[in-house]
């Protein structure tokens, strides 16, 4: 038996939706594969996930969800490489794309690429068969190199890959209006062919618990204020920015304490995380180490009660393509203190869900943070905004259906894919 439907491949070479979050090469893309694939088979699309298969024990198939499979593509060895290493393996992937396609007779209306490394496949596979792609860069290789400089360690050829993949896809998701400028900016990217789609938060998975209940269930203390920290623990997060302006806080009523989740793993170690090393140098520094919880790696079930338990969620990056850990601080009711940069000046309301500052300046962050955090009544009714705002505008159940929009707009009915019986699981 033989029925029409959409067939839809997500590329995410290196950001696995069953990647454990918080490493230096997992986050936001992880999350935003898992979530989209997961909205798109909800409504119908067949979805196949290719990623590179980083651990020999994976399967190379995986049915993750109905619907949704996970295809572990040999492309290098099957080992934790870090990303800016993985571009010289991406020829590999396609030619095994490829033959995944051929050998278990695919028709895909459209390929999704996630990031440039699967840009460059989704080029390849383009012109060996003929199937339209749609990329999300979630971050750019100028800008990256206006922030990092020689720090930057990605391959030279990573612009000219961007630049070739702006002209060939079908169409552009823009992540924030910030990303949709630096397209036409730097890429010069057409207008038309860019859509502003922002990323978005798991309602499911994110909502208010009473303060009080998470600081218990975490066992945090509940006579102090308590300003947290929660992502990769890399240089450009500016997690730094907080440990310092934690040294210029003044005159509040109850002491502070610092919790910064995230790291490697769930135990850190500075011989063996150069980050935490580098991040506990400049809390001896600033004599605040005493003031500082560094929670390592945590299980994303539990992050919910991290950002319930917090007076304020502070994120100071150089630079952030998007930024998901705003959106999931706010869905749990606490204001956040974000950089004025990229997708964080467009999730948050400046005055109303919190406060946005420049991300490198520690003195100012201390002030807008000494500011607010007595002001229980302003702390709560910022809270509210932000629980309202995120559910308003940032669900992923509505990022998906602007996603599925656009699909539907680029897939013309003829292309609809015939699905084999047993390939998948019911939908």
């Amino acid at each position: 038996m033989k029925y029409q439907t959409k067939r839809v491949a997500l590329i995410s070479e290196h950001a696995s939706p069953l990647a454990s979050l918080g490493g230096v090469d997992t986050g936001g893309q992880n999350v935003y594969v898992a979530q989209l694939a997961r909205h798109l088979a909800a409504q119908g699309y067949l979805v196949d996930v290719f990623t590179r298969k980083d651990n020999q024990e994976l399967e190379d198939v995986i049915d993750w969800l109905p619907g949704v499979r996970v295809i572990n593509i040999q492309a290098g060895p099957a080992a934790n490489v870090i990303k800016e290493e993985l571009l010289q393996y991406m020829d590999e992937f396609k030619g095994n794309m490829v033959a995944f396609i051929i050998n278990r007779h695919l028709h895909y209306s459209l390929i999704h690429a996630n990031f440039f490394m699967s840009a460059y496949v989704a080029m390849g596979i383009k012109k060996e068969l003929d199937i339209p792609f749609v990329v999300t860069f979630h971050a750019l290789g100028h800008v990256r190199k206006i922030h990092q400089a020689q720090a930057d360690k990605f391959p030279a050829e990573r612009l000219l890959i961007e630049e070739q993949a702006v002209q060939e896809a079908c169409h552009i998701i823009a992540e924030c209006p910030q990303d949709m400028d630096d397209l036409i900016q730097y890429y010069n990217a057409p207008e038309s062919k860019v859509s502003i789609i922002p990323c978005g938060f798991s309602s499911k998975e994110f909502y208010p618990v009473g303060k009080s209940t998470a600081r218990k269930i975490l066992g945090l203390p509940q006579n102090e204020h308590i300003i947290l920290q929660l992502g990769r623990m890399v240089p450009r997060k500016g997690v730094d920015n907080v440990i310092r302006a934690l040294s210029n806080l003044k005159g509040l009523e109850k002491p502070v304490k610092l919790l910064i989740v995230g790291g490697e793993s769930e135990i850190l170690t500075e011989e063996c995380c150069p980050e935490f090393a580098r991040l506990m140098r400049v809390a001896r520094e600033h004599n605040v180490v005493d003031s500082i919880i560094f929670t390592g790696r945590k299980d994303r079930h539990l992050l919910k009660f991290y950002y319930s338990a917090a007076d304020l969620f502070i994120t100071t990056p150089w630079y952030e393509p998007f930024g998901i850990t705003p959106l999931e601080a706010m869905a749990c009711g606490t204001p956040v203190i974000g950089a004025n940069v990229g997708g964080i000046k467009y999730s948050i309301a400046d005055g109303e869900t919190g406060l946005l500052v420049n991300p490198h300046d520690p003195e100012i962050l201390a002030d807008k943070i000494s500011k607010v955090i007595d002001n229980g009544e302003l702390l709560s009714r910022m809270g509210e905004n932000a629980i309202y705002r995120v559910n308003t505008h940032f669900t992923w159940a509505k990022v998906a259906k602007r996603v599925i929009s656009l699909y539907d707009a680029l897939i013309p009915a003829a292309g609809e894919a015939e699905l084999i019986t047993g390939e998948y699981q019911a939908a």
